[in-house]
């Protein structure tokens, strides 16, 4: 992973990621249709898209992936990384950069709706990347970006962070395994 930034303690992608394959070389299958997401997603089977299934989208926003490709054993993070728990987002945010003000830092400077753009003065460049649906359809380009973590909150949900066109701060929320939602990944310590 070529574009990193370092963080206090913690280095991370400064792009969401845009991987087809796990660590392994095992293809990832790409869920065109709404259909198509949500069989996968009910069967716990490891699926990506681009948002509106445009691959322009990708080059600029990355692949939005469902839980079970995050958490597959085969490893969805390059070597080197992972993808972070809550405790590593809660870090990032609260002991590295403050609680209030800390979306705006981690916010892209350019790319978000109603003229929100952050600051980026993190070089985390968070963009609004926006969601994808457990039952398929798309949401809030340009007016979210939201993140997995791999901490589960409960058997049907996993806790996630998002940065929104309407707050400078960030949001610790949850989401279904079967929705579809950006990765960035953070290096492993060694």
């Amino acid at each position: 992973m070529n574009e990193t930034v370092t963080i206090g303690n913690q280095v991370w992608s400064t792009k969401n990621l845009d991987e087809s394959t796990f660590r392994n070389g095992d293809f990832i299958i790409e869920a065109k249709t709404d259909q198509a997401w949500e069989v996968a997603g009910k069967l716990g089977t490891p699926a990506w898209c681009y948002y509106n299934n445009d691959p322009a989208n990708g080059t600029k926003y990355g692949k939005l992936y469902n839980w079970h490709a995050v958490n597959d054993p085969r490893g969805l993070a390059p070597e080197g990384f992972h993808i972070p728990s809550d405790a590593e987002w809660k870090t990032l945010i609260k002991e590295y950069l403050g609680t209030s003000g800390a979306g705006k830092k981690m916010k892209s400077a350019e790319g978000w709706d109603e003229n929100e753009n952050g600051s980026n003065e993190t070089g985390f460049s968070g963009l609004p990347s926006g969601c994808r649906d457990y039952n398929g359809p798309f949401a809030n380009i340009r007016i979210l970006g939201t993140w997995w973590s791999t901490t589960e909150d409960n058997d049907g949900n996993v806790f996630i962070r998002a940065l929104s066109s309407n707050s400078d701060n960030p949001i610790k929320n949850y989401g279904y395994k079967e929705d579809g939602f950006s990765v960035r990944c953070i290096k492993d310590n060694n």
